[in-house]
C-alpha cells in the first residue's frame, strides 16, 4: 500500500460522499453476468446510446457463448457497427466466448486475473463485471474516473491501473462499487472534461483544477449559486 497525504484522503472521502448524495438512485442496468461482459466490451470508446443500440441488435441474434463462438465474426461486426471499432470488438467478443467455453465451462470467471485472461477484457471491463455482476467492492476506472480523480488532486496519473490502485487504497470500501457509475454521471453532466461546470459543484472548494485553472483564468462555465447544483 502506498502512502497518501491527508489532503488526498480527505478529497477521496469528499468525492465519495458527494456522489452518494447527488446520485443516490443511479444503478447499473440489471443483466446476467454474460450480458454485462459483452455489453462492456461493446461500450469501449463508445457513447451509451450507441452501446444500447448495438447490444440490443446483437442479442436479438445471438444469446449464449456458444452462439457467439460459432458465429461468423463478420456477422457480429455488422450488428455492432454503431458502436465504432466494430471489427476489433467483434473479434474480441468471439475470441472471449471461445475462451469462456474452453477454459471456464461457458461461465464468466469471478476473479480479476481470470477475467483479464480473456482476449477482449482489460482492467476496466474486468472491474465492471466484478462490481456490477458479482457485487464486489472494486472500482472500475474509466476516462471519467481518471479525469475527476486528477482534477480534484486525489491522484496525479493518467494511467488507469495507477489511478485504480490509489482509489482502491483510499476510497472507503462501502463507496467503491458505485464510484464508477456515479462518476460517469457526474462526468457527463457537471465535471465535463472539455467544459466543467465548476460553479454547479460544491467540490470546487477542494478541487485543484478549479483552484489552479478556472480561478486564474477568470472564466467560469456557469454563474450559479451553490443551491442550484
Amino acid at each position: 500500500m502506498h502512502s497518501y497525504t491527508k489532503s488526498q484522503r480527505q478529497k477521496a472521502v469528499a468525492l465519495a460522499r458527494f456522489l452518494s448524495k447527488r446520485y443516490p438512485d443511479v444503478r447499473h442496468q440489471a443483466e446476467s453476468l454474460f450480458r454485462i461482459l459483452i455489453r462492456t466490451i461493446i461500450s469501449q470508446q463508445n457513447r451509451d446510446e450507441m452501446t444500447d443500440i448495438s447490444f440490443k441488435k446483437l442479442f436479438s441474434r445471438f444469446k449464449t457463448p456458444e452462439d457467439f463462438a460459432d458465429a461468423d465474426v463478420r456477422s457480429i461486426a455488422s450488428l455492432i457497427k454503431p458502436s465504432g471499432l466494430y471489427a476489433q470488438k467483434a473479434r474480441a467478443i468471439k475470441d472471449t466466448c471461445i475462451q469462456l467455453i474452453s477454459s471456464f465451462d461457458g461461465k464468466v470467471p469471478k476473479t480479476r486475473e481470470e477475467l483479464m485472461s480473456l482476449k477482449g477484457v482489460g482492467g476496466k471491463t474486468a472491474d465492471i463485471v466484478m462490481a456490477y455482476g458479482y457485487g464486489q467492492d472494486v472500482i472500475a476506472c474509466d476516462t471519467h474516473v481518471i479525469w475527476v480523480a486528477n482534477a480534484l488532486g486525489i491522484v496525479n496519473s493518467a494511467k488507469p491501473e495507477e489511478v485504480r490502485s490509489a482509489l482502491m487504497d483510499i476510497v472507503p470500501k462501502k463507496e467503491r462499487r458505485m464510484l464508477n457509475i456515479r462518476t460517469v454521471e457526474f462526468g457527463k453532466n457537471i465535471c465535463i472534461k472539455s467544459r466543467p461546470k465548476c460553479n454547479l459543484c460544491s467540490l470546487r472548494r477542494v478541487c485543484d483544477y478549479y483552484k489552479n485553472v478556472v480561478l486564474p483564468s477568470g472564466r467560469l462555465s456557469n454563474v450559479l449559486s451553490d443551491k442550484d447544483y
